[in-house]
């Protein structure tokens, strides 16, 4: 059983906080039917647990439903792992995508199936598997216990009780587990999977570049010289003495390695003290550090000179006391050069840092200006757009107004003509009513013997009106 601890600089939750049930972490804006996929950036710390009794795979207690798998190779796309995963997608429940800014060729997956029975099914499908037939990376999947996700380094470091972190592959960035991988050392004491080894083209290691198989006669990296060489202790680097074109110097120059060792005496030289710090010396039969013997070859005589007839045990005691000696002293160097390098290390790392979050903030101020101005025009525009309106607005007033006007004067003449038309109408009926009676009273008085001759009067009214005075106007016409 593992523990998974993630070091993330990201606002992000933990998106797998217990194995039993998978807790619904944020979504991210790439989901599918079958599960929430998300991503996270940060570098992942695995722990495996000391107890012997979740060694086995047969135990429940070693399994669980969160399966991790490591180093999945960058030619894999996610969605070509979603194709690789196949029909086991239906049993996913949650999937996570882990980067790490620092090992852009490799990334890791986090899932979480519904029960027990599909994530044991996933984990005998496919661990061991490889991710292509025509690559040599296989597939590695490791049982979680739990998954936690840490703002600081020194937290995500620590391992929790009865657990212990297992390295990475320098080569192909796989755990390397014993009881999962086999593992082969190099001369230089470090370790790589044994695929990874298999494939060196050239015999350096990997990590400090130290020769695994010396060449028969060693030769200066930059200029080929084969005379005056010294090998830098630290990192292995070949290189011609200041007597020749001073590629040793330049390289102390430019690492600050400071100690290299002189093939032809096997002697080492400070270069920050200017002086031989060497104590011990390389056999070259066996390849182990030996102290120089200062006594003289005379075996069975005695010189008489160089103290050879001394007590051997007082010899013995002062040379165990002396290599003792030599063992503190370049014990303290190592540290010093590690400590020296992981200072120089640590700088550099906060230089990127550095210069990541000043290009993040100038991105987000570069899109803020230019999100401005897209808001800043996009109002101008609207006022714009605001003023024409209300200016057509002002126009359709003034129109509506003048309309209404013209209506109002419109309604007026229409009035005043219907007003005049009824007068005429009530005159024209009362002129004809005149006339009938007019007509009535000559057919009467003809008719009538005894007023024959005689002459109508007009009768005068006592409210004449002016229809009256106008009808009355035209009877006397017609008379006279």
């Amino acid at each position: 059983m593992y523990v998974l601890q993630i070091h993330t600089v990201d606002d992000f939750p933990n998106p797998f906080a217990t194995t039993s049930s998978a807790a619904p972490g944020p979504k991210s804006s790439t989901t599918n039917s079958f599960a929430d996929v998300t991503e996270l950036k940060g570098v992942v710390h695995l722990f495996r647990n000391l107890s012997p009794a979740t060694a086995s795979l047969t135990s429940p207690s070693s399994r669980s439903t969160t399966l991790f798998v490591a180093a999945v190779p960058n030619y894999l796309s996610p969605e070509d792992f979603l194709l690789f995963c196949g029909s086991h997608l239906d049993h996913f429940s949650q999937l996570c995508f882990l980067r790490n800014d620092g090992m852009e060729d490799r990334y890791s997956v986090l899932i979480t199936l519904v029960n027990q029975l599909t994530s044991d099914g996933f984990y005998c499908s496919f661990n061991g598997k490889r991710f292509r037939p025509s690559e040599a990376e296989v597939c590695h999947i490791y049982f979680t216990q739990s998954v936690v996700c840490y703002k600081f380094e020194k937290e995500a470091g620590l391992p929790p009780h009865g657990f212990i972190e297992l390295p990475t592959c320098p080569v192909c960035l796989e755990r390397l587990d014993q009881d999962t991988s086999g593992i082969q050392s190099t001369l230089c004491d470090h370790s790589f999977q044994c695929p990874c080894v298999s494939k060196w083209t050239y015999l350096s290691c990997q990590v400090c570049r130290l020769c695994q198989q010396h060449d028969e006669k060693p030769r200066c990296v930059d200029c080929g010289t084969l005379k005056n060489l010294w090998v830098c202790v630290i990192c292995g680097f070949v290189g011609c003495g200041r007597y020749q074109e001073k590629h040793a110097v330049r390289h102390w120059e430019y690492t600050q390695h400071c100690f290299s060792l002189e093939l032809k005496t096997q002697q080492v030289w400070d270069y920050v003290g200017d002086i031989y710090v060497h104590r011990l010396n390389q056999s070259k039969a066996d390849g182990k550090s030996q102290m120089m013997n200062s006594r003289c070859m005379l075996i069975h005589e005695e010189c008489g000179t160089c103290g050879c007839s001394e007590d051997s045990g007082i010899s013995e005691a002062l040379f165990d006391s002396k290599v003792e000696a030599i063992a503190d002293e370049y014990n303290r160097l190592l540290a010093t050069q590690m400590e020296t390098q992981r200072q120089n290390f640590e700088s550099q790392l906060i230089e990127v840092k550095c210069k990541k979050e000043s290009s993040i903030a100038e991105a987000v101020e570069k899109a803020l200006s230019s999100r401005m101005q897209d808001i800043q025009s996009k109002l101008e525009q609207y006022v714009d757009e605001k003023k024409t309106v209300a200016d057509t607005n002002q126009c359709l007033m003034k129109r509506q107004e003048i309309l209404r006007k013209a209506v109002k004067e419109i309604e007026e003449r229409e009035n005043s003509s219907l007003r005049s038309r009824d007068e005429t109408i009530r005159d024209l009926e009362e002129q004809i009513r005149d006339l009938k009676v007019y007509i009535e009273a000559q057919r009467t008085v003809a008719t009538m013997n005894g007023i024959k001759g005689g002459t109508l009067l007009p009768v005068q009214s006592n409210l004449p009106s002016p229809a009256n005075s106008k009808r009355r106007t035209k009877t006397i016409r017609r008379r006279s």
